[in-house]
């Protein structure tokens, strides 16, 4: 009785070609997450400025904040106070977020994100503001 050690040619190939095929699912699915990951940074940057919005709105200016991130080259303050209503509504106020050229996911790179500020204090992705990044990519939160 001879026992067979080992696995045969065919048996190897079908291994790989099953490695192969979720490979193929599996890297441009984890390339997304991260260059989601990598854009959410703009939007939690951005919150970080509402304080300095909401106060800088009580005399009638935006402000022009600026702060860096890891991933996103810098997140701006622009605009001119058109409501400070406490609705849901724009205010006028608008923080963009451009993205680096390098060192973030090639689908990202270079691409903003424009939000706009709500009357209650909420970020929506503007309709005013450029924005050119994809959709997929922009948090459910600011959509």
């Amino acid at each position: 009785m001879n026992a067979q050690k080992g696995f045969t040619l065919i048996e190897l190939m079908i291994v790989v070609a099953i490695i192969g095929i979720l490979a193929a699912i599996a890297i441009p699915a984890y390339q997304d997450y991260i260059a989601r990951s990598q854009a959410s940074e703009g939007v939690s940057l951005a919150g970080g400025l509402k304080a300095d919005i909401a106060d800088n709105m009580q005399t009638g200016i935006c402000g022009t904040n600026t702060l860096p991130g890891k991933y996103a080259n810098d997140v701006t303050v622009s605009g001119t106070v058109t409501s400070t209503a406490t609705n849901a509504t724009p205010t006028g106020c608008i923080i963009t977020a451009t993205y680096k050229s390098t060192g973030v996911s090639t689908q990202i790179q270079g691409k903003t994100l424009a939000l706009d500020v709500l009357g209650n204090g909420e970020l929506k992705k503007s309709t005013t503001g450029s924005t050119d990044l994809p959709a997929k990519f922009i948090p459910k939160a600011v959509q």
